[in-house]
């Protein structure tokens, strides 16, 4: 998944500003990205409630909020050629779980730089 690299990007960004992102967001979100319709899906569970916070590539724990999407539009929402809003208007992106916690997490969350 090109989406990857972003996570990647996350890790160190964690282990530097982890403790006030955790302060600010307070939740376990479960990424369920896949290429296409028929690819089975990736996860990656980000944990923004715990420490410094952690991520996982796989499912773990219990996620407040699942966003469930394809890797290109995950993509477009981080580089900001797709609004949150309009992403889950159109169908791009599901959401499932606590409404108030996937309002806490912002692109502005997601690395801007990564090597896509």
């Amino acid at each position: 998944l090109k989406s990857e690299a972003i996570f990647d990007r996350m890790a160190p960004l964690l282990e530097s500003h982890g403790e006030d992102i955790v302060k600010k967001v307070g939740a376990i979100y479960l990424f369920e990205l896949r290429e296409n319709k028929e690819a089975q899906p990736q996860f990656f569970t980000i944990d923004l409630k715990n420490g410094k916070g952690k991520l996982t590539k796989a499912k773990e724990g219990t996620p407040d909020c699942t966003f469930v999407m394809f890797d290109d539009d995950l993509v477009a929402l981080s580089q900001g050629k797709l609004n949150p809003q309009t992403a889950f208007m159109q169908g791009k992106m599901k959401i499932k779980g606590n409404m108030a916690k996937a309002m806490k997490f912002t692109t502005d969350l997601l690395p801007k730089d990564a090597k896509l």
